[in-house]
């Protein structure tokens, strides 16, 4: 009988939860549900949004590499056509160089067409307080003698003392063992100009006349006195005159026209 009882009571007891349970489901507001869906979206959106980052972070490293080999790929090709370039501007200016010696060449050629001559580049100086001679590239073969008048754009340079079959060397008007026979230009005075140990442009003019009126920037030219330089030629400027007590004892500093330092083309005047 008291196992009847118990058995009863167990009955009734999950009869009761079982009617709670109906009553509570039948009574639950659904939007509740919602603020729960609400509230675990809540915590699971940041999470997906992370793996999310996290992904677009890896593919952006693999595209920054990829950046970077292409970009040393571009900056060595850049160096390349640098190289191109300075190549061909190194050849742009050699050719310029050539047009610029040969229109030299020419205007020496048409500047001096009453002489017969033969244009010569200068290929080696022997420069010093002692002499000041030049090597041109032209010689015997090419009917280069000794004594032959050497002549550039702006003026005299001065004669061939020696030659090879190929090479020639000039005694230039600044070398001080240099002796020219010379005359005034607004005068017509004769005078001797000789290479001084002071200066690679300047000459010094003695045995002036004593009643010539020797003046600043009168021009110089060849006397064609001497047998070797034709008359005519431009020697330089008068610079200074140095009076002395003995007017006979005078003399004047001649500028060259011709720039030594720079001198590149000549022309050899052929007799």
């Amino acid at each position: 009988m008291y196992k009847n009882n118990k058995d009863s009571i167990l009955g009734i007891t999950i009869t009761v939860v079982l009617l709670i349970l109906l009553v509570f489901i039948s009574n639950i507001n659904i939007e509740k549900f919602s603020y729960i869906g609400n509230a675990v979206s809540s915590l699971v959106v940041p999470i997906q949004n992370g793996l999310t980052y996290l992904k677009n972070k890896m593919s952006g490293n693999n595209t920054f590499f990829t950046d970077i080999n292409n970009l040393k790929q571009e900056n060595m090709n850049l160096k390349v056509r640098n190289s191109e370039l300075e190549e061909s501007l190194r050849e742009l200016e050699m050719v310029k160089s050539e047009n610029v010696t040969l229109k030299e060449e020419l205007d020496l050629s048409e500047k001096y067409s009453e002489y017969k001559s033969k244009a010569a580049y200068v290929i080696d100086r022997d420069i010093s307080n002692y002499s000041s001679d030049i090597i041109i590239n032209i010689g015997s073969k090419d009917g280069v003698a000794v004594n032959m008048t050497v002549i550039a754009d702006k003026g005299l340079v001065g004669h061939v003392i020696s030659v090879t079959d190929s090479t020639a060397k000039v005694q230039t008007i600044v070398d001080p063992a240099s002796s020219v026979s010379c005359t005034i230009s607004s005068s017509k005075d004769g005078i001797i100009v000789k290479g001084t140990l002071e200066g690679r442009s300047q000459l010094k003019a003695s045995y002036i006349p004593i009643d010539s009126e020797l003046v600043q920037n009168d021009s110089v030219e060849t006397s064609g006195l001497g047998g070797i330089y034709p008359k005519g030629i431009y020697v330089g400027t008068v610079k200074k005159v140095i009076n002395k007590h003995n007017i006979a004892d005078r003399y004047a500093l001649v500028e060259t026209a011709v720039d030594f330092s720079k001198l590149d083309t000549v022309l050899v005047v052929m007799k």
